[in-house]
């Protein structure tokens, strides 16, 4: 799984979330630190609205959360989610001595390469995919 400071990274970066059941997200609060939540039907729903969505938490006595708005909360996109956003410009994933090596076209060259190597599978995919919003949206 990505941190928190990569999830900040490319939400800033312009990554949008449409939660789905299964997908992992923070609350970006000091107070929760080190606390990761799962969607899903049973416990954590998205609710569309006319004003934007918001995740309700059904359920949950514990807590003293009802709903938190898509905004407040910080996406984790697990690394199957990260190749996906890749797209045709994912080349290969290679296991490395020291972890992983993600390449992916390298954007405006023809025929180019770019490499992204981390000790975490998701994090190199997340850096590489980073790389690619920064120069789409520049």
């Amino acid at each position: 799984m990505i941190d928190l400071v990569l999830a900040r990274e490319l939400r800033d970066a312009g990554l949008r979330w449409r939660p789905l059941s299964g997908d992992s997200f923070a609350i970006d609060r000091p107070e929760l630190q080190g606390e990761h939540f799962t969607v899903s039907e049973m416990t954590i729903e998205p609710h569309e609205f006319d004003t934007g969505t918001i995740l309700g938490f059904n359920g949950t006595t514990e807590w003293a959360l009802d709903s938190l708005a898509l905004e407040d909360a910080l996406w984790l996109p697990r690394e199957d989610q990260l190749r996906e956003l890749l797209g045709a410009s994912f080349r290969s994933l290679q296991r490395t001595g020291d972890g992983f090596r993600v390449e992916v076209d390298e954007p405006g060259a023809n025929g180019g390469i770019a490499a992204y190597e981390d000790a975490d599978a998701a994090t190199a995919y997340g850096r590489a995919l980073l790389i690619r919003i920064r120069e789409a949206f520049g």
